[in-house]
């Protein structure tokens, strides 16, 4: 059971997927976790579970991409389930198309969330870290930094955060704060699915193609992050900063 001395963490684009995921190990793993997700009533059922197990979490609607919205949520969170220290940048979303093709709107849209989102909800949570002396930030990349055809935008943003991150555990170092990248390859979410049905593939026979590409001959699972967000948000992984960890299955980068 825990108590209401326990550390604070957020997960953005946590309603479903690898931030569910994500936010359902966080709890296992001690800490009050703010669900956070576009759609406030999205994030209950997660909310409901981590409750029934006897952890402490909040649902929160936050568009990540709005600067008050972001400001309020955070301020939320440490009113009702205390000071965050952990942050996991998690949401996103994909425009994809072949760059010819695609419009600035797709383009900006995914600069948005996943940049644009990450940055201002790193930055309303980093004085909470930086009072504490203690801070965990974990940005999900994704091995689509190393290029991917159809997603320049998607792209370049999942490299960006890889940037992002470095330059993160460079300043917030020496208040206590680390700041790390989770790298997914294929991870069986609604988000692959919907990359199949984009290919006007069946997610079956989309799914064994990749994973006859994969080194471990499996897809990846949400809870596969999420056990790698456990680690760099733990205590053991002090002395580990700025590092983009690939989790796909074999080498990448």
């Amino acid at each position: 059971m825990s108590t209401h001395n326990e550390r604070v963490a957020i997960v953005t684009g946590a309603a479903r997927g690898i931030g569910a995921a994500v936010a359902r190990r966080l709890a296992q793993d001690g800490f009050a976790v703010a669900v956070l997700d576009l759609d406030e009533a999205a994030c209950k059922p997660v909310v409901t579970e981590i409750e029934q197990s006897g952890g402490r979490a909040l649902a929160v609607g936050v568009d990540v991409a709005d600067e008050q919205a972001v400001q309020s949520g955070v301020e939320r969170v440490a009113e009702q389930l205390g000071a965050p220290t952990v942050l996991v940048n998690n949401a996103g979303v994909t425009r994809d198309n072949l760059l010819f093709k695609m419009s600035t709107q797709d383009w900006d849209a995914v600069m948005d969330v996943h940049l644009r989102g990450s940055f201002l909800m790193t930055r309303a949570t980093q004085r909470y870290m930086t009072e504490a002396r203690w801070g965990r930030i974990v940005n999900i990349s994704s091995v689509s930094a190393l290029g991917s055809r159809g997603q320049v935008n998607y792209s370049a943003a999942k490299a960006g955060l890889q940037g992002f991150t470095k330059t993160l555990a460079i300043e917030l170092g020496k208040f206590g704060v680390t700041a790390n990248a989770i790298a997914p390859g294929f991870i069986e979410t609604e988000m692959t699915v919907a990359t199949a049905a984009r290919l006007g593939i069946e997610f079956e026979d989309f799914k064994k193609a990749v994973v006859s590409t994969i080194p471990v001959s499996r897809g990846g699972t949400p809870a596969d992050i999420a056990h790698a967000v456990s680690f760099f948000a733990g205590e053991a992984a002090g002395y580990v900063s700025g590092q983009v960890l690939y989790v796909a299955g074999g080498p990448h980068g």
